[in-house]
């Protein structure tokens, strides 16, 4: 596998301190004439400018109207009454800054190109709190304050399909290098991927380039499914990556003649695709993970963080099952969670305990959808995990056989419109997300809600048209 392309960073450890006379350096190194400048929106959606290097050197920065912070996943603005209290109804500008520490090589670009993510700002200086990214690093803050930090390493699957342009049709697995579409389930297949084998070349490749630290990529469970997994780290740089990849990987299958998707259930008879989650927490003074005590065992932390994911995401799963077709994927015996129970290495909770040395003791979030806004998503799993350390929230016993049909298990929501009802149950979720920021997602969530209500499926021409 060629490995030629240019790692695009100078120093990983310092990445972090980057200024922009770094960023400048980096640029002129590259040669870099054009800038795509990104800005994550609510629903994960690369807004933004591209702008020539000089304008982008002389300006340091861009604007863009604050209603993109507002927009739903078909671009339309919600007609609610109570966004107009939360977002000026003048559509003011927002400012917006390049965080020199995320710039990357776009390597499918003709011309030496770089993307850089930017956040945003209020005429004032302050951050916009309902932006994205902004969210997810007051989240971070609040763990800082209690002296941790905590580390996430996501694991992300995705689904490769055949190009379909007529919505209508249902989606087809790609043909590989056979000249065959997969017609049966190849969990961790070798020669499955190796199908994919030119396409997989050209991702490895732009992620050497772009410095998003992929680890493992298998076949998972469905016809033409794939996941990959990412080393753990800092949650906003994991965000950012995971951010990055999605449209890495999407650009790279069109290369291909074919479409990638993070849809959480695309495809009828197939499992769906999620972002699972490692957690864990570290003390910034010592070192060490605060989910193990000095002998070894499980603390006590460990117990109170899972009790806090287990009192709070189904109230929080509106931020991980973010549309109406994410709820397609929570169903029993789909390798999908249906409920918050825990367990240790048992995959049919939404918790999961991997077996892990006490070092690296963490647990596993699996309720996420692999649709979900990675800023959004690792937020909200922190903020759950947050609160059970703060109010010290015991868990429930610990799930010894198999959590499908367990007529006692906490259940999660089963639809968009249910869960955002249970958002607003949860005030603590929004003091620590930002209250303007929650209502602002549900009325976006909301809108998206009635506007699939208006659509009459396939399902229901068939079966009730002549029948009912």
């Amino acid at each position: 596998m060629s490995r030629d392309l240019d790692p695009g960073i100078m120093n990983v450890e310092n990445r972090k301190q980057w200024t922009f006379n770094d960023l400048e350096r980096w640029m002129n190194e590259r040669r870099i004439t054009e800038i795509e400048c990104l800005v994550p929106d609510l629903t994960g959606v690369a807004r933004g400018k591209i702008l020539p290097r000089s304008k982008f050197t002389e300006d340091r920065g861009m604007r863009l109207p604050e209603s993109i912070m507002g927009l739903t996943v078909t671009g339309n603005w919600p007609e609610d009454e109570k966004l107009d209290t939360l977002i000026a109804d003048t559509d003011r500008d927002m400012n917006l800054v390049p965080d020199p520490s995320t710039v990357r090589l776009v390597p499918w670009a003709t011309d030496p190109t770089a993307q850089v993510i930017h956040d945003c700002y209020f005429k004032d200086g302050e951050a916009v709190d309902y932006a994205p990214r902004t969210v997810l690093k007051n989240v971070i803050k609040l763990y800082a304050d209690k002296g941790w930090e905590p580390v996430v390493a996501p694991e992300l699957e995705f689904y490769l399909v055949d190009k379909n342009t007529d919505a209508d049709q249902p989606l087809r697995p790609p043909i590989g290098r056979s000249g065959r579409a997969e017609t049966s389930r190849q969990h961790y297949s070798i020669d499955a991927v190796n199908e994919f084998d030119p396409l997989f070349e050209d991702i490895y490749d732009y992620c050497d380039a772009m410095d998003l630290d992929v680890d493992t990529l298998i076949h998972e469970v469905g016809a033409g499914q794939m996941e990959i997994n990412f080393l753990h780290g800092n949650p906003l740089d994991l965000a950012d990556k995971v951010f990055f990849f999605k449209r890495t990987l999407r650009e790279a299958a069109l290369r291909h003649n074919m479409f990638a998707t993070f849809m959480a259930k695309p495809m009828a008879g197939e499992p769906g695709s999620a972002m699972h989650v490692h957690q864990s927490i570290v003390d910034r003074k010592t070192g060490h993970n605060i989910f193990s005590s000095p002998d070894g065992t499980e603390s006590l932390a460990f117990m109170h963080y899972i009790g806090g994911l287990q009192k709070y995401i189904p109230h929080v799963m509106a931020f991980f099952a973010p549309y109406v077709n994410s709820y397609r994927r929570l169903v029993a015996n789909t390798a999908a969670p249906t409920n918050v129970e825990w367990g240790c290495d048992n995959r049919t909770v939404g918790i999961r305990v991997p077996n892990s040395n006490p070092e690296n003791r963490r647990m596993e979030n699996r309720v996420i959808g692999a649709d979900a806004n990675p800023y959004v998503a690792l937020a909200a799993s922190l903020a759950c995990g947050y609160l059970g350390l703060v109010k010290k929230i015991e868990p429930l016993a610990e799930m010894k056989g198999s959590a499908y049909n367990r007529p006692n298990a906490i259940p999660l929501p089963q639809s968009l419109s249910e869960s955002v009802r249970m958002l607003e149950e949860v005030p603590e979720i929004e003091k620590v997300l930002g209250k303007r920021f929650c209502g602002i997602y549900k009325a976006v969530k909301m809108s998206e809600y009635a506007e699939f209500m208006k659509v009459i499926s396939p399902w229901e021409r068939e079966h009730l048209l002549l029948h009912v």
